[in-house]
């Protein structure tokens, strides 16, 4: 029997599943101690500001020790699980121990077969011998840095000396990293006062505030006091009138991405009142196609194709903002947005190249979207790089609303409840389908002409969806 030792453990570390976050919430835990893990086994499940994501384990082994419980929030970086792996194959990249075992205590059956694929983006190892070359200083036991992010940057600095190859890279969330590249701001001047030398928003307001006059510092204790004084009473006065909910994950995202957008981009929003009769006649009419048999068929399908057709007449709506370089980027290409509501909180995945696709391939599209984003598992990839956004708030009863941008995006068109109206028809009040459709855009890249005629024509489409086939 082998005697499990600290050298034979591993600690698997949060990755970045998300392109430079340095935090994710573990939602679940799929094993527990003494459970039996392999390669490419999903361990847990977490939420980053963008997504919920399953992470597998990389190795082989039993699990010592789950180093957090569920509902907490980890640094990128910090070991969340330790797993024994004697007798086991670590993945390269994981360090070994100072000596291997002897041969006489380990089977030939239990050699890890070559060619192991990556599980996840930006995880795993291609396929390689699992001989591994000796490491210079193999023997000296590595020691733990004091920090998460120094850990990460330890681990990946390897044996040389850390000031050579550590990154220059400032840490930042997503959200602050898109606030200081819309003020024009570069984050390796800005003096991080978070956790672990993290900026935060204050870092990157402070960075371009004019300094502040002598009396500021004196007049500070009497919010911060006021505060204190109220907010017990608060907690302890009647836990059955008030719930707080901590905000994180995909909501504390969004907050901070749709505040960062509204006093960033100056909003124009326009609207216009339509019927869309015969655009509901052809829906049911699609719903008996056999081309559009397993399908979901809906107005959104035929909305969604009508703001495609109306970018395509009016390309120059399909663009972006560059702070940095003062330039407008034309997009040739078109990642339809569709904003969904979830019980994480509001997420925008877009369909690629989405003007592209026939009506039956959006269609198909579509559907995979909303059952993928009611399930909870959009990826982050699959929320990245939209131009344009279709909002539907008419699912909800409600008329319009003055929709906010996604950030990054130029248009996001809102479209309100589809209802029975008094409207003047062929010269007569008749009771028609009638919605009221809302275009909110970014002023900087669209003026109020350009505005105009995108939402004109996506209004004459939905009214006469004939032009589907004379405007395409």
């Amino acid at each position: 029997m082998t005697t499990m030792t600290e050298a034979s453990v591993r600690e698997f570390k949060m990755p970045d599943v998300g392109e430079g976050l340095t935090e994710a919430e573990i939602l679940k835990w799929y094993v527990q101690p003494g459970d039996t893990v392999t390669d490419g086994q999903v361990v847990c499940e977490v939420e980053t500001a963008k997504a919920a994501v399953e992470l597998p384990i990389p190795y082989d082994g039993v699990v010592r020790e789950l180093r957090f419980p569920e509902g907490t929030t980890v640094d990128v970086g910090v070991a969340i699980i330790a797993v024994d792996v004697a007798g086991g194959t670590a993945v390269p990249g994981a360090e070994a121990p100072a000596q291997a075992p002897a041969p006489a205590e380990k089977e030939p059956e239990e050699a890890k077969p070559q060619g192991r694929q990556p599980v996840l983006v930006g995880y795993g190892v291609a396929a390689s011998s699992t001989k591994r070359r000796p490491r210079k200083g193999a023997d000296v036991p590595r020691q733990e840095p004091s920090t998460a992010t120094r850990a990460l940057q330890s681990e990946l600095n390897g044996h040389g000396p850390a000031a050579a190859v550590t990154p220059n890279r400032p840490l930042a969330k997503p959200p602050v990293r898109k606030l200081a590249k819309d003020l024009g701001v570069d984050l390796a001047t800005v003096t991080p006062t978070g956790p672990d030398g993290i900026i935060t928003r204050e870092d990157v307001h402070a960075a371009v505030a004019p300094p502040a006059p002598a009396p500021v510092p004196v007049s500070q204790p009497a919010p911060v006091t006021a505060p204190v004084a109220t907010s017990a009473p608060v907690a302890t006065y009647d836990a059955a009138r008030e719930t707080r909910v901590p905000v994180k994950g995909v909501r504390k995202a969004t907050a901070a991405a749709m505040v960062g957008s509204a006093f960033t981009a100056p909003h124009v929003t326009e609207f216009v009142t339509v019927d869309v009769t015969r655009t509901m006649k052809l829906v049911e009419e699609l719903k008996q196609d056999k081309e559009f048999a397993g399908l979901r068929v809906n107005p959104l399908l035929l909305i969604s194709k009508a703001l495609l057709v109306a970018i395509k007449r009016n390309p120059d709506v399909n663009a972006s903002w560059d702070e940095a370089a003062q330039e407008i980027v034309q997009k040739h290409y078109v990642n339809l947005g569709i904003a969904a509501a979830t019980p994480r909180g509001l997420i925008v995945p877009n369909i690629k190249d989405a003007h592209t696709k026939t009506l039956p391939q959006l269609a198909e599209a579509l559907g995979e979207l909303v059952s993928t984003a009611k399930e909870g598992k959009t990826s982050p990839a699959a929320m990245q790089g939209g131009t344009v956004t279709i909002t539907n708030v008419g699912v909800f009863g409600v008329d319009t609303g003055t929709p906010i941008l996604n950030p990054g995006e130029s248009a996001i068109l809102a479209v309100g409840a589809i209802k029975l109206q008094p409207w003047v028809h062929k010269g007569k009040v008749k009771p028609r389908q009638v919605t009221t459709l809302a275009l909110s855009f970014d002023h900087r890249l669209v003026d109020g002409e350009l505005g105009s005629k995108v939402l004109a024509d996506v209004a004459a489409i939905l009214e006469q969806p004939k032009r589907l086939i004379s405007w395409a």
